[in-house]
């Protein structure tokens, strides 16, 4: 593998402005466990094995149990997830694939019927913080 660009070094304001939504993301309500499910399934998505690692130790110090975590590659025929997981994790698939169909209104009002205004946007927010995530650790072949 080459070696590509640390952006880190090269371009430190790119790097602290991701890092300022990341500690807006660190306030929000939503739970620990929440946050990683996106993290992991947006990862999985982009095939960022990178990410997918890190987010799975953190989940896992969520107290995500590791059966739930073998399922969310295939949540939509799982039972272990509940009606929250299940429209935040459709949210997630479908935000990750946006040039498919974009958001549709009914994940939409699925999600703010069960999260309210509020948690909708910081789950909003973290979809697109983990692809931007994804995108920095492939762009430069990062590794766990």
């Amino acid at each position: 593998m080459t070696k590509r660009i640390d952006i880190a070094q090269t371009q430190p304001a790119a790097l602290a402005a991701m890092m300022s939504v990341e500690n807006y993301l660190a306030e929000t309500k939503l739970s620990s466990a929440l946050k990683e499910l996106i993290k992991i399934r947006a990862s999985m998505i982009n095939q960022c094995a990178y990410c997918i690692q890190i987010h799975t130790e953190a989940a896992l110090k969520a107290e995500i149990s590791p059966q739930k975590l073998f399922a969310v590659s295939a949540w939509k025929e799982s039972p272990l997830f509940d009606d929250t997981e299940r429209a935040v994790l459709r949210l997630t698939d479908e935000l990750t694939h946006v040039s498919h169909a974009g958001l549709t209104d009914s994940t939409y009002q699925a999600c703010l019927n069960l999260l309210g205004e509020e948690l909708i946007t910081q789950v909003i927010m973290q979809v697109i913080m983990i692809n931007a995530w994804n995108r920095f650790a492939i762009a430069t072949k990062m590794t766990h």
